[in-house]
Parts: C-alpha cells; structure tokens; sequence
C-alpha cells in the first residue's frame, strides 16, 4: 500500500462506513480494513489521515483511535505470530507520532498520546532513547497547548511506575527518566507556578495553566511512587512549597458553577493530597518538617469544603491524607486528645457519611454505578469511604475512645429515625452505614467480614434493626433501607447463624421483585453469597433442601428480575441463576422447559450486541449447568437441549459473533459427550468447518475447539476415519504443536487419536503423528 492521495482517500471512505449504524455497510468496512491492517504502509496510511487538515474532524479522529488499537494489538511482538508491523513502518511512526500529536486537535491528541504509552511500554528506554529528549525540548516554545500534550504523554508513559513490581529493569528505566526529565520537570513547576501568579486575574490563561499544574503534580506522584529519588529529596523544599502554596489557594476565576463536575482547582488540589500522602506514607522521615503545615491546611480545607459532590474526590484524598498520618505511630501525638478525637468525628466523618441528595441521585438513575462504589470496592475515591478508612486509622492506636463516640452516635441516629421513620430514614442509613462499615475489623470478597469491633452487638442489631426492613410487605417502599439491610446481611454472612439466615431467603426471593434496580440487584447477590456459605465442616450452610419450599417462586422472581426496566442484562441476577442452578442441581428439571426457553430467548436478545461480558459468561454458565443437571437425571433430555439451542447457536457461528463463540464451542462439546454411542449427523455436518484455519487464529477458540474435537475423537473416531478428514486433525495439531502457549494443547489431541482410533488404522496416525513431533534434520 503506497502512502498516496488515492489510498488515503480510500481509507477515508472504509472508516466512514465503520461509522455507520447499519451492520451490513459496516461489518464489511471492518473486515476489509482487519483483512489490510498486515500491509506495509498502513499505520502511516492512518497518521496521514490524522494529519490532513482538509479532511472532516470526525473521520480524522476516527483514524487515531483506529491506529491506537492497531498499535495496541500489533505493536508488541509475540514470538509465535512473528513481527506484524514491517520494521521500516515501526521506525517512521516513532519518527512521526510525537510531533504529530502535539500539533494536533485535543481529542485526537489524546488518541495518539494512549498510543505512545502502548509504544513507550515496549520500546522506550532501549529502543525509543530520543523520546524524552524530544519531548523536553518542547518545553522550550513556551506554547501550553504543545507543553500540556508532552505533559499527559509523559505522564502515561510514567503512571505505570504506580503499580510495577520492583526489579533491576525497572530501576534503571525510572533513573534514565530521573536524569532527563526530573530537572527539567522542577523548572517547568517553578516557571508555571509563577506565571500563575502574574496571570491571577486572567481567567483563560489560569485554565491553561492550571491544567498544566495539574498534569506536573500527577508526574510527581508517578516519579516518586516507587522510591524517594535523590533529586526530589534535595529539592522537597521547592516543591513542598509550591504544594502548600496551591493548596491553600482560593482564586475565585477558577470556581465553576458546575456542582457535579470538579473544576481544575479542585482536581489539582486532590492531586496535590495524594501526593503529600504519600510522603507521610512511605517518607516520613523525610517529610516531617513539611508535615504539620499540610495537616493545618488539610484540616482547614475538610472544615470549609461543602458537600457538593464536585468537591468529593478533594475532600476524599484530603482524609486519606489525614489517615495516613494517623496510621503511622510516630504522629499519634497529634490525635491523642479526647477533644481531638471528638472534634474529628463531628466535623469530618460523621459529615461525610451522610447520605447527600448526589447519592440518592445515583441510587435511582444510575443503579450500576452506585453498586460498583457500595458493594464491589470501587469507592475508594468517596467521602463515605474515605472516612471509614481514617477512622479504622484512628482505631489503630484508639479503637476505645473512637468506638465509644460512634457508638453514641449510632444510637443518637436510630433514636432520630424512630421519632419519624418516614421523613427520617437518612439518619437510620447513616447508623447502618457506620455499623456494617465500621464494625467489620477485616474481610474478604469469599467470606465476608471475619474479624469484627465491639461497635454493637451484630445479632441484636440484625433482630432489631435489620431483620424489620427485610420483613417491609411493601418491596417498593424506603428502597434505601432495603438496600442497606440486605448489604448488612451480606457483610456479616458469617457472624449470623443458620437460624438467622435461613428465614432470610424467602424474603430476598420477594425482593427480588422490587423495581428498585439496586434492591433486586443487591437480593440476588446476597442470594448468590449466602449459597456459597460453608459450614464449619466444610459442606455448604445451606442446602437446597432447606430452600426448597422457595424453589418455584425462587426461579420465577430470577428471571423475572431480567425482564425489570434497566436490567434487562443484570449481571447480578444472571449470577445469581447461575447460583441457583448450582446449588439445586437436578431439583430444576421439573421447571427445565421454561428455563431453557428463557435462557434461549435471552441469548438470542444479547446475541445481537454483546456489551455486558459478565452477564454473557454468567449466562453460558446458568446454560451448562442446566444441561449437565438435567441430562445427569436423564440422559435422553440432550435431544430437547439440543433442539432448543442448535438455532441460536447456529446463527451466532454464521454471523460471527466472536464474543460467544469460545462459549459455542464449549457448550458443543458437553452435548456432544452426554452422546453414548454414535456422533448424531448435525455435529459431523459441522466438524469439517472445525478445521477451518481462521478459527484457529484467534487464541480464546483454541481450548474450547481442543475439547470439541476430543469429543468427536472419542464418541465416533471410525465416522471420522471413514471421511478421510484426520490429515486436517494432524495438521491442526502440527499448528499448535509449533507454538510454545498451546503446544500442550495440540498433544491432548494426538494422545486423543491414540487412544481412540480403530487398530486398523493406527499406523497410519501414529506415524503421521510423528512426523510433526520428531524433530527434522
């Protein structure tokens, strides 16, 4: 492919029809463009398209985020695919992208830059040693839209210093980046910062600054993360400085209006937490000058900050900041005072665990994000988190006198909802909050809470408090509450007994039909946690004999569930089948003809766009298990399986739908072993398309194909025999056998045929077999 005029029109005229929302213009344009992306020339076919100006924004943008995902897919090298960009081609990239981005609209910028990470982590230092040269230099022009965009390029590349493991690789790469860039990026801070100051009354210009500022402090905490480099230790008092001095400002040009969004001043003073945070952390010794300023100012800025959500994420790495200080046993001469302790409970956790008209919000109009930060650990950058994990801090050296003063206040709430439960409820989701947050000592995702604080006593609080809410007839009323108490009920699984939890199944199976997306949600989690409890002898707490008077109802109120406004694809509820197929085994099958029509009228429905991949596996999952408790009972039952999903399954391989056809094939495979005798005449229909080639290039096919083809291997080797097809199996498996990932995957087929095929033509396998396994030469 020739880098022309013609060709990058063309280009053009693919990537618009990608864009399109009728499937049949754009599926082709994308396998025509997946069928060409192995050309020479055609990454620099997509960074020309990028770069022409007369070409419209949208198909520009288009082409970055389209080179972005070739990068990403192709530009490592795996050593059993080979190099599928041509050397010359990897070598004008790195040429061309970096000027490129930095001279390029925002949103496109942003494309390129991902793609300089994926780049950088391969090549840069070794094979990339003019990257930060190229960059530094930029900072040379004094022009902040190029120095933001070497700024956020930098600081992908350098972010990944957070989260890697220690090794000599790594030391010597962050000490490259220390010599080149830690000098140069103190300058820029120290120049910003004053230009800052000479535009203070400049509001388009703050925000370009700011911006900046922002980015810098974000480098900062990515270049010292892993160890305290000599050069920030002699200069800390420089940015020490500069961090409080931003800390403590208040420009009101830089205030938004906006109250959900956090504005620049409140995303660089978030950063700025972060980054003092980790000093008291990890370099205390160090920062302990520095200290009681960044706490006086913290302290100040936690009083004064409202309760707008725009200020969350500022007000939540501001505590955290607080917590790691208090954690650490050389400060706990600062929070020792009674008055102290008290002063921090009523003006920095107790406002902070309130339930805000925000959260409510996101209770009712995004369920799935307000589940992800309650009950799946995704909260840490919340106010709510954000103060149980100071005062789990504080109860490190004062568990007593902190737990004493929640104590109280718990009490206080429960006795301000019972004066009026319906206008009240707010206080009682608050004391709920602090006992199911602040009486667990330890957990885990298996077991729930398995050390608990002397808070309150967890079985009179579940008779009293909980157990009430469960019991509400109407499912639809205080959602919240409901919400709170089946979350009670999963955090404190283990500490209940049997007795307890038992009564509490048939009435999470009831509110399972509340329209609240987060309460049905929530019943069929905890319904998933709760069957999966173990008895202190190791078999399961509660049997499907002791839900078996709910089983009907149980089942109903699943699938119900999927039909409920918004959770049409609940991963939860589809987790929760799967659960309970798992548990009542062969207790579904006088209900297996609904449930098999149900789960094939939902497969087809998600089958037309796979978007929720947990929903899809949990799915497949609730299909297979289905399968093997039914036809364990009754083998005979894999004709009406077989029947009901052959059609879907069908259409799923011909339109390829990549996604699901790993699951296909697996699912292919255990109706195909349930067969004891012959292989019936569709499957054998379908074993030559097995062989195809291209099935075999994508690695997720490749386990779930072995399996199948072990299936028709051992239920019908002489049909195969007959058919002359075991040259394809052979070269099938010289194909894997020639890659050190699946290899092993090739010899479960070879041992499969020795096994298995006839004796009047073992020979012949055998000894073609070993011709791919013996070495040549």
């Amino acid at each position: 492919m020739e880098v022309n005029d013609g060709n990058i029109q063309a280009l053009a005229g693919y990537l618009e029809k990608t864009l399109s929302p009728d499937i049949s213009e754009r599926r082709p344009a994308e396998k025509f463009l997946e069928s060409v992306e192995s050309n020479k020339n055609y990454p620099l076919l997509l960074l020309h398209l990028v770069d022409k100006n007369d070409a419209v924004l949208p198909i520009r943008t288009s082409a970055a985020i389209t080179f972005k995902n070739y990068i990403k897919r192709n530009w490592r090298i795996v050593e059993e695919a080979g190099d599928k960009i041509h050397a010359e081609d990897r070598l004008s990239i790195k040429q061309l992208i970096v000027g490129l981005m930095l001279k390029s609209p925002e949103q496109i910028q942003k494309q390129l830059s991902n793609a300089i990470t994926t780049i950088g982590q391969e090549d840069f230092p070794e094979k990339w040693t003019d990257l930060l040269s190229q960059m530094v230099d930029k900072f040379k022009e004094g022009d902040f839209h190029i120095i933001n965009g070497v700024l956020r390029t930098a600081h992908s590349i350098f972010k990944r210093y957070r989260h890697e493991f220690k090794s000599e690789k790594l030391w010597k790469e962050i000490k490259f980046v220390l010599d080149n860039f830690a000098a140069p990026l103190t300058q820029l801070f120290d120049a910003t910062i004053k230009l800052a100051e000479t535009h203070a009354s400049d509001p388009v210009a703050l925000k370009i600054i700011f911006s900046s500022l922002t980015v810098i402090c974000k480098l900062f905490y990515s270049l010292n993360f892993q160890d305290l480099p000599e050069y920030f230790e002699d200069n800390m008092g420089t940015w020490m400085a500069h961090f409080h001095t931003l800390l403590t400002t208040d420009n009101k040009l830089l205030k938004t209006e906006d109250e959900e969004e956090a504005g620049l001043l409140e995303q660089l003073k978030s950063q700025i937490c972060d980054n003092v945070a980790l000093y008291a952390q990890k370099y205390d010794e160090e920062f302990s000058p520095h200290l009681p300023n960044f706490v006086t100012a913290t302290w100040h800025l936690l009083v004064t900050t409202n309760a707008q959500p725009k200020y969350d994420l500022l007000v939540s790495n501001a505590i955290q900041f607080l917590a790691s200080v208090a954690e650490r046993p050389g400060y706990t001469n600062l929070f020792e005072d009674p008055a102290t302790l008290q002063s921090i409970c009523e003006k920095v956790v107790v406002p902070n665990m309130q339930f805000r008209t925000s959260d409510e919000e996101l209770f009712q109009d995004n369920p799935e994000e307000y589940i992800r930060r309650d009950i799946e650990g995704s909260d840490i950058d919340t106010r709510r988190r954000a103060a149980c994990d100071l005062v789990r801090a504080l109860c490190k050296s004062f568990e007593g006198p902190v737990i004493q003063n929640f104590s109280q206040y718990v009490q206080a709430m429960l006795i301000e909802y019972s004066k009026d439960p319906v206008s009240n409820w707010k206080s009682k989701d608050v004391a709920i909050y602090l006992v199911t947050s602040l009486a667990s000592k330890a957990s885990t995702q298996k077991h729930g809470t398995t050390q608990t604080s002397q808070l309150v006593n967890l079985a009179d609080f579940f008779n009293s408090q909980i157990l009430p809410d469960l019991q509400n007839n109407n499912v639809n009323e205080l959602s919240i509450l409901k919400a709170d108490a089946i979350k009670y009920v999963m955090t404190f699984r283990n500490q209940l007994s049997k007795d307890m939890l038992i009564p509490c199944v048939p009435l999470l199976v009831k509110l399972l039909t509340s329209s609240s997306t987060v309460v049905h949600s929530y019943a069929a989690v905890c319904l998933d946690k709760l069957f999966t409890l173990r008895s202190p002898q190791g078999p399961p707490l509660i049997t499907r004999e002791d839900i078996q008077s709910s089983t009907e109802v149980l089942l109903t109120n699943l699938f119900g569930a999927l039909d409920l406004p918004g959770s049409q694809e609940n991963e939860y509820i589809m987790k929760g089948v799967m659960r309970t197929f798992s548990l009542l085994q062969d207790y579904i099958v006088p209900y297996i003809s609904v449930l098999m029509a149900k789960l094939g009228d939902k497969l087809v429905t998600v089958s037309k766009n796979p978007s929720k991949p947990h929903f899809n596996h949990y799915l497949f999952e609730s299909i297979c298990i289905a399968i093997r408790a039914t036809c364990k009972a009754n083998p005979e039952a894999v004709d009406t399986f077989e029947l009901g999903f052959f059609p879907p399954f069908q259409e799923i391989l011909q339109l390829d739908v990549q996604e699901f056809i790993p699951y296909i094939f697996q699912i292919l495979s255990l109706l195909l072993e349930i067969h004891t005798h012959s292989i019936p005449q569709p499957y054998m229909e379908l074993f030559g398309h097995l062989l195809t080639p291209v099935l075999w290039e994508r690695p997720g096919n490749i386990p779930p194909l072995v399996r199948l083809l072990q299936g028709f291997i051992e239920k019908g080797a002489r049909q195969i025999a007959q058919d002359k097809i075991p040259d394809g199996l052979l070269g099938v498996f010289q194909k894997l056998n020639a890659s050190k990932t699946n290899d092993h995957q090739g010899f479960y087929i070879l041992s499969s045929l020795v096994e298995n095929v006839p004796r009047s033509d073992f020979c012949y396998f055998v000894q073609a077999g070993m011709v791919y396994v013996m070495p040549t030469g």
